[in-house]
């Protein structure tokens, strides 16, 4: 593909880098950005920026967040007795789209995958654990809200295999409202609302 400028190339490669995006369409968007007023196209930089490097991690789910401690750990309101652990990020704002749950995360950053060099140690685990077994701890139900595939079951199996012994702490699964193979995030709202609310305990 040719350019008429090597500005234009520069942005197109820029934007075709992210996921989803093809050369055809990097340079749809990098002209409609040329063609904008320039305080859109500063603002989109802007919030770009801070994005990147203002953002961190709560310091009790490891969800993202804008202080120390995310907006849902902060929230009196929401029932922390309750801790849905999750693979990723994307897999909290699909759940809170549902309007079914209103306990607190624990956001793993991934699942164990042998073959993609991932083990328990790459994952936010230890840190579950000792949140759920701290003597001044509120954690009375542990919901493993993680993806049904291989990677997902693999996790779910080590996850409840590290919590079991804890005294007064249930482990509980999501129904398999959820395909086996599929990801949280693709879930329909009500499939995936559904698959909260008839949550299965984890038998050991």
């Amino acid at each position: 593909m040719d350019f008429p400028s090597k500005l234009i190339e520069n942005a197109v490669g820029e934007l075709a880098r992210l996921p989803g995006i093809g050369k055809k369409t990097a340079l749809r968007l990098a002209l409609h950005l040329l063609k904008a007023d320039t305080d859109t196209t500063a603002s989109l930089a802007e919030a770009l920026a801070k994005m990147r490097f203002e953002i961190t991690y709560c310091r009790t789910c490891h969800s993202i967040s804008d202080a120390e401690e995310c907006s849902i750990c902060a929230n009196q309101l929401r029932d922390h007795a309750q801790v849905c652990v999750v693979a990723d990020v994307r897999d909290v704002i699909a759940i809170e789209n549902t309007g079914q749950y209103r306990g607190v995360y624990h956001v793993l950053g991934g699942v164990i995958s042998p073959i993609e060099g991932v083990g328990p140690t790459d994952l936010h685990i230890d840190s579950l654990v000792e949140r759920a077994a701290a003597e001044d701890s509120d954690v009375r139900e542990v919901i493993l809200a993680i993806s049904p595939t291989m990677e997902g079951d693999t996790t779910a199996f080590y996850l409840s295999r590290r919590l079991r012994d804890l005294p007064n702490v249930h482990i509980s699964t999501i129904a398999r409202g959820i395909p086996m193979g599929g990801e949280l995030e693709y879930a329909d709202e009500i499939t995936l609302g559904r698959s909260i609310v008839d949550r299965q305990r984890q038998v050991s």
